[in-house]
């Protein structure tokens, strides 16, 4: 809401704070996007991959995908990603369960 000004005015300070909150709560999306403004706003790469690295622990494929791509340019090390891949796939082998995927075999043939 206050990163676009929906419904309320544009504030950057509450924005941040209503991220970070978000984020202390466990809430991936929050963590990733917190992690992008470190990276765009702060140029603070080490406090991004925290982020990053987080939100692939909670189960968010899109910090994985980034991290890949900036691996291969050389701005994330192998470490780092060897570290968000470790933590993601821990999230996801957690997630996985007999129930789950008949509910996916079952979207499929839907």
């Amino acid at each position: 809401l206050y990163r676009d000004g929906h419904g309320v005015q544009k504030d950057k300070h509450k924005e941040m704070y209503h991220l970070e909150q978000a984020a202390i709560g466990g809430h991936p999306t929050a963590r990733y996007d917190l992690g992008c403004k470190e990276w765009d706003n702060n140029d603070n790469a080490e406090r991004a991959m925290k982020h990053w690295i987080i939100a692939a622990a909670l189960g968010d494929d899109r910090p994985i995908e980034f991290m890949m791509e900036m691996s291969e340019e050389g701005y994330v090390s192998k470490d780092d990603l060897a570290a968000a891949l470790r933590a993601h796939q821990a999230a996801v082998d957690a997630t996985k369960s007999p129930q789950r995927e008949a509910a996916d075999i079952y979207d499929k043939i839907r």
